[in-house]
């Protein structure tokens, strides 16, 4: 595969997964290291099905997730939230039916 195939092959996956994931955080409380490992986690457990994980600074404590711009989580209501719990309803928006492996047991 030649480096412009494979450009545009990657293109083609981004198009296809329409899904967006913004993870707001406080800055003030050093929420970055918490909301880049979430990050990272949904990434690699949805690479085919998202199209972005936004990281978005933000203050007064917030800690939400959004998928598409609907909140599916936030710190206020709910404490902070397990991955698996937070990969489970991302899972019901993106990829329902979709099994988690391991992280559903």
């Amino acid at each position: 595969m030649t480096g412009t195939a494979g450009a545009e092959s990657a293109a083609e996956n981004a198009e296809s997964a329409a899904h967006r994931v913004r993870i707001e955080y406080c800055t003030r409380c050093r929420w970055l290291p918490r909301a880049s490992w979430l990050a990272q986690e949904l990434l690699s457990t949805f690479e085919a099905e998202l199209a972005e994980v936004a990281l978005a600074p933000g203050t007064g404590g917030v800690f939400r997730v959004l998928v598409n711009g609907e909140v599916v989580w936030d710190r206020r209501d709910q404490g902070f939230p397990e991955p698996t719990v937070v990969k489970r309803l991302i899972r019901d928006r993106v990829a329902p039916g979709r099994p988690l492996g391991h992280s559903e047991a």
